[in-house]
């Protein structure tokens, strides 16, 4: 299995790079999102993540400039219906952090959005990728769910402790502190009691511009 080559750039385009190893030239099929990302042709010394997708007639290589990208192209290539070419469709379509916030609010209408996803397979990706997204942990980690502690007890977390763990969740997407505070404003009130449900809450307020 190959994960990862580095060699000099000799073709970058928007579905697909050239890398040269060793004076061998590998084509790897990359997202937008990666092309634009790397340097210019010519370079050396690049390094690419990959993946090696053996067919019955062929063999084939993709591209990725990051883990998380990589993480969210072996999940939905696992769904059944999508492909490579979708899968990095979707990739160029959107970063895994948004693809991740696309998932968490169940939004039909930007999955749609991506070319070849209409509404039908935009509700079966969303709905098979929510546990996904919940039970890896490189991905669960987009959205600023963390890897849940060992509990020493069976005691529930307090309201203080959801709402800054949702905080911190919400800032490390980029969001301010005054967003985080106006977002999680009533989550309480909402039953939003654990960190997750609390994160979903104010991302769904976010999504609707508070």
């Amino acid at each position: 299995m190959i994960v990862q080559l580095t060699g000099t750039l000799l073709e970058v385009l928007p579905s697909h790079v050239v890398i040269d190893v060793g004076g061998v030239g590998y084509e790897l099929g990359v997202s937008a999102t990666t092309a634009a990302s790397l340097p210019a042709v010519g370079e050396a010394g690049v390094t690419v993540l990959t993946r090696m997708l053996v067919k019955e007639n062929s063999v084939e290589l993709y591209g990725f400039a990051t883990r998380e990208e990589r993480a969210v192209f072996d999940r939905l290539v696992a769904v059944s219906g999508v492909g490579p070419k979708l899968a990095l469709a979707v990739l160029s379509t959107f970063s895994p952090a948004t693809l991740a916030t696309i998932v968490t609010l169940q939004d039909e209408e930007r999955m749609a959005q991506v070319p070849g996803v209409g509404r039908k397979k935009a509700q079966r990706l969303l709905v098979e990728l929510q546990d996904v997204f919940a039970k890896d942990a490189t991905l669960r980690g987009l959205v600023g769910m963390s890897e849940p502690a060992p509990r020493r007890s069976a005691v529930p977390d307090t309201a203080q402790s959801v709402t800054e763990e949702a905080t911190a969740a919400l800032l490390s997407m980029g969001f301010s502190p005054q967003e985080a505070q106006l977002a999680l404003d009533g989550h309480e009130e909402a039953g939003a009691s654990s960190v997750e449900k609390a994160i979903q809450f104010a991302l769904k307020r976010l999504g609707g511009n508070l």
